[in-house]
């Protein structure tokens, strides 16, 4: 019987604790781009650089073409993501208004 009467509290006292917990934050996201963006994106786009300038230096001149291609053409995939993104907020905005 006393033993009841413990758990019994116990089990009290453990969801007046769990109730008082503070709600979890979200994960600042805009935080994370922005991180990235200015971070990350510099440092991966010299390592490119350096690369494109090292088969340069040899003469792989049509690679470091190919490659540079291909990265503006990302560059351009990712802007135009990018702008579609704004654009659909745009058109939902103009809609629903």
């Amino acid at each position: 019987m006393i033993a009841t009467e413990l758990v019994t509290h116990v089990v009290a006292a453990v969801q007046q604790g769990t109730l008082a917990a503070p709600e979890p934050k979200g994960i600042n996201t805009q935080g994370i781009v922005t991180f990235f963006a200015s971070n990350i994106a510099p440092i991966l786009l010299a390592v490119l650089g350096v690369i494109f300038i090292g088969r340069a230096s040899r003469g792989e001149i049509s690679k470091v073409l190919t490659s540079s291609a291909i990265a503006i053409v990302g560059l351009a995939f990712i802007a135009g993501a990018a702008t579609l993104f704004f654009v659909g907020d745009y058109l939902i905005d103009l809609i629903f208004s």
